[in-house]
């Protein structure tokens, strides 16, 4: 571990320079991509220097425990109580540290949400849904824009894609991925009959230009006049733009804004969440990583989570945690539901490592 430690403290140092120097400076993307290793490198860097010090500390103590006076002796004896309980909290705060983490986890969202069975109802709740993660990232200061939405004809959605962006966004979004089940009793229900309605969520980490190039003429850009309501002049011009990756026949069409440049540019931007998406697929494949945490695979056929409002009752069947105070869950507070999830996937990958280590 010490070996590990002595690398990234030295990493630390060389992006710290690379930080100041004339490439970031010419180059905002470079600056941004220093400050986040940066970010990310900090607290394992203090952990390991102060780890270092409480050792050399505790071994300068033990050397007093020799010492002709027994006055000495006896601070020394509680001194050493006291740094070897502090080397121990270091050691455990350490090794979670080093617990590799998602490489995505510091990355803006992708957010996609689609009503799945169920109709109108399934929209309505995607509709509902779509303001939870609303509220959620307005707690958490993220940013959201709306990229492109389809509403029902009962006031639902159904389909929404939006851009979520902001501090370790996708570290805490990721766990939405998967099958959402609502059981309820619509509104226009009469009889009182409860209804179950599903309404699919994806969420892609956000693929920087300098992540992902995508060559010209591996793209198909089709431009044309939106449809459905808008402005008076998102109808009357050719603004809509229909983005396809020809390699891999993906398409995103957006045409939700008056301007051709932004629907384009929200088109690449989608398309470059789902590439990324594929890519680190194929290259979990190839590598043989089949050890994938069991709370955030965002497998989209996955049921994750019921919705039952009957009961009153939210229950994740990744982990099977039930809460409650599901109109309180829909105005934002997710944590109660997010953080469970997280600590499972830290306690997994804790435990992948003790199993890499014993075998």
């Amino acid at each position: 571990m010490i070996d590990r430690l002595l690398e990234i403290e030295a990493r630390y140092e060389e992006v710290a320079r690379l930080l100041s120097g004339p490439e970031a400076a010419a180059d905002p993307s470079n600056r941004e991509r220093y400050g986040r290793e940066l970010a990310r490198l900090q607290p394992i860097v203090a952990a390991s220097r102060a780890w270092r010090a409480t050792r050399d500390e505790l071994e300068a103590t033990r050397t007093m425990l020799h010492d002709a006076d027994e006055a000495m002796r006896s601070l020394a004896r509680d001194e050493l109580e006291r740094l070897e309980g502090r080397l121990a909290e270091l050691d455990t705060e350490l090794k979670t540290l080093l617990v590799p983490s998602d490489p995505n986890d510091e990355r803006d969202v992708i957010l996609e949400i689609r009503a799945g069975a169920g109709g109108e109802e399934a929209s309505l709740f995607a509709a509902d849904l779509l303001r939870m993660y609303l509220r959620y990232a307005d707690r958490h200061h993220w940013r959201v824009e709306l990229l492109s939405t389809s509403e029902s004809a009962a006031g639902g959605m159904k389909e929404v894609i939006a851009e979520i962006a902001g501090d370790h966004a996708f570290s805490r979004l990721k766990f939405e991925s998967g099958v959402h089940r609502v059981q309820r009793v619509p509104s226009t229900e009469a009889s009182g009959r409860i209804h179950t309605s599903t309404v699919t969520v994806s969420v892609l980490p956000e693929a920087d230009e300098v992540d992902l190039v995508i060559p010209d003429k591996d793209l198909r850009i089709d431009v044309y006049r939106s449809s459905g309501p808008g402005g008076q002049s998102v109808n009357t011009t050719d603004s809509a733009v229909r983005v396809t990756h020809l390699p891999t026949g993906l398409m995103v069409a957006i045409q939700d804004e008056k301007s051709q440049h932004k629907n384009k540019a929200k088109a690449l931007a989608i398309l470059r969440a789902r590439l990324l998406e594929l890519e680190q697929q194929r290259q979990a494949e190839e590598r043989g990583d089949v050890r994938r945490s069991q709370v955030g695979t965002g497998e989209r056929a996955e049921k994750i989570r019921t919705y039952n409002f009957p009961d009153d009752r939210v229950t994740d069947h990744r982990i099977g945690l039930t809460v409650h105070n599901l109109p309180g869950l829909l105005e934002g507070d997710l944590d109660r539901v997010v953080e469970p999830l997280a600590e499972r996937e830290q306690a997994e990958r804790l435990a992948g490592i003790g199993a890499d280590a014993s075998s």
